[in-house]
């Protein structure tokens, strides 16, 4: 074998595992946009890497999870979500409707996942439940039908009760609808400010 074939042997030997890290395709990333703090949140993070488990997606082995945290300040939320569409994730999870929105602002071309306590159709984020149409698409917990028969259960328990007060937290503001439908239109609205 001549020296110039050996050369281009192992020239080419050498960048085998370039090429073949080349064709390889990239690992999905996922971006996660939540509202909350991290520490909170951790038994519901680790109940999704253990759903994206039994998918076969294992984190850091062949999917990439970018986590943002708004930590209760929900005027980052557009900022973390433009951060994601910037870092290319091929999805975006979030879990309250002010991280859907800010989401759904920061593209239209990503899909975006919820799970949230609003009605989505009510809230303005989808068309439909059987059609959302768009980029957002998720489930949603329909408990606002709830509120009532919860009230009932209530004046089951305690008939004498006239008055009924409802601490809602300004993050959780949007839940303020399903309260005003339970109690019907009799009683005055509820004041809504933020702390």
């Amino acid at each position: 074998m001549k020296r110039r074939e050996v050369i281009t042997l192992l020239a080419g030997a050498a960048a085998w595992p370039l090429a073949a890290r080349a064709q390889q395709p990239a690992m999905p990333k996922i971006g996660l946009l939540l509202a909350g703090a991290p520490e909170p949140l951790q038994p519901a993070l680790a109940g999704l890497r253990r759903g994206l488990a039994e998918s076969g997606y294992v984190e850091s082995q062949n999917v990439t999870i970018e986590y943002r945290f708004a930590e209760g300040r929900l005027e980052r939320l557009p900022a973390l979500a433009a951060d994601l569409v910037r870092r290319q994730v091929g999805v975006m999870v979030v879990s309250s409707p002010d991280a859907a929105f800010a989401a759904k602002q920061a593209t239209a071309t990503i899909p975006i996942v919820f799970s949230i306590g609003g009605d989505p159709v009510q809230l303005g984020l989808v068309a439909s439940l059987s059609r959302p149409g768009g980029n957002v698409t998720g489930v949603f917990q329909f408990t606002a039908a709830l509120e009532a028969k919860r009230l009932g259960l209530l004046h089951e328990m305690v008939p004498k009760a006239t008055t009924l007060a409802a601490l809602v937290h300004a993050i959780f503001a949007r839940s303020i609808p399903g309260a005003r439908h339970a109690r019907g239109s009799r009683a005055p609205e509820y004041p809504t400010r933020a702390p």
